[in-house]
């Protein structure tokens, strides 16, 4: 399921879908198998009608490609010795639909095939069962975090990089329905890019996504690609003009424009690259956001996978100089990032593309019960800081503790 409250120009709508095929791509040989698998699809529809609207058409792939497939587009950012894989998440999964439900204002409309649409009288009628939880946890103590924090700062200061993003996981004990925590997460985060998907039994993404990583749509010219980084953050109850005045958070911000900017460069036609929004205030239901947006358009020879292949990791989760950057995360954090900092959301074969950043994002993972979306396990939640040379290491941890706030409120109404 797709969700995107809406606001900030975002369309608000739910996408529902039940997947046809199901493809796991790992280890080395991990993006040739999404190259073929989105490319072919692509080609197979070349003919295929283009919506008027952005929302999913219903033929197309919803997508989780994981931060570390990072490994197989950029052997040279994996340190020797790097984060350790502890939970064994796929570097993609791709879902294949043909048809699905589209809630959008007050319509609900088949996309696709009426073949193909989910089956949602799955349970009866009535609120979702409570899951049972646990009180979060961080893996490490602050202290850890602290002194990784101030590790980045004097690789800063010795030239090796302008910025990284320095990211920590929480944990949270979980027993229960995984539709439920996501139903309580979509009402308090009321996210502009969610997503709710069943990845596997015993495994699930909810995805609460402020951030916008790719858009493509089609234009006069070809098709235009748009990105949105976030960088800076304030609690929701400080004042915005606090963000709106921080030169440090300005910077950073202006550093990761130059960076999706000359990514964006390696797919798009010269000269098409726009920053069409250089630094404004968003605010969401927990905290204040800077945001900016870059626009291009796509080369005619360039396909989805040339830009995803451009493009990922998102540049506003990793740092500059992004390889640098993605070395000094990999040898600095001490477990794979899995889904989080990747990119969820979807490709449809009509060319239209809709990926978030998939921050505020938790991973569930455990032994499946008896429902499809039932499991008892654990949900594993990273927050992070992008640090820079003026970063001071407890002010970042005490950022990365703002960042888990809608995690907290979920918690707390799904145990009223």
């Amino acid at each position: 399921m797709l969700h995107g409250a809406g606001g900030g120009g975002e369309p608000a709508f739910t996408f529902a879908a039940t997947p046809v095929t199901r493809v796991e791509a790992r280890g080395p040989g991990a993006w040739e198998v999404i190259r073929r698998t989105i490319d072919g699809s692509m080609r197979r529809a070349a003919d295929a009608r283009v919506p008027e609207d952005a929302m999913p058409d219903g033929r197309g792939h919803v997508v989780v490609l994981g931060y570390d497939l990072f490994r197989s587009l950029e052997p040279t950012a994996v340190a020797p010795r790097g984060a350790r894989d502890d939970r064994g998440w796929p570097d993609a999964l791709l879902l294949r639909c043909e048809g699905g439900l589209l809630a959008h204002g007050e319509a609900i409309v088949l996309r696709g095939d009426p073949r193909a649409v989910p089956d949602l009288a799955l349970r009866s009628a009535g609120p979702l069962p409570r899951p049972t939880l646990g009180p979060i946890q961080p893996d490490r103590p602050a202290e850890a975090y602290r002194e990784t924090v101030a590790e980045v700062v004097e690789r800063i200061h010795a030239g090796e990089c302008f910025q990284a993003n320095l990211a920590q996981r929480f944990g949270v004990r979980f027993r229960g329905s995984v539709r439920s925590l996501a139903a309580a997460a979509f009402e308090i985060a009321r996210p502009r890019h969610g997503a709710l998907v069943e990845c596997a039994p015993g495994r699930a993404v909810v995805s609460m996504s402020p951030e916008l990583f790719l858009r493509t749509t089609p234009g006069p010219d070809g098709l235009v690609v748009a990105t949105r980084p976030i960088k800076g953050t304030r609690p929701a109850d400080a004042p915005s003009q606090e963000l709106l005045e921080s030169e440090k958070d300005t910077a950073e911000l202006a550093m990761i424009v130059d960076l999706m900017r000359n990514d964006l460069g390696r797919v798009c036609r010269i000269g098409s690259i726009r920053v069409t929004d250089g630094r404004r205030i968003e605010s969401h239901p927990t905290v204040h956001h800077g945001v900016a947006e870059i626009r291009g358009v796509l080369r005619p020879e360039a396909s989805m996978t040339d830009l995803l292949a451009a493009t990922f990791p998102p540049g506003s989760v990793t740092g500059a100089p992004k390889v640098q950057a993605m070395r000094t995360i990999d040898e600095l954090e001490p477990v794979r990032r899995g889904p989080y900092c990747g990119a969820i959301g979807w490709i449809g074969d009509d060319g239209r593309m809709t990926l978030n950043v998939a921050i505020r994002t938790i991973t569930c993972a455990g032994v499946p019960l008896g429902a499809a979306d039932e499991l008892d396990g654990r949900l594993d939640y990273h927050a992070g800081c992008g640090i820079v040379a003026e970063s001071d290491p407890e002010a970042e941890r005490l950022e990365s503790l703002d960042k888990t706030e809608v995690l907290r409120r979920t918690i707390e109404r799904l145990m009223r």
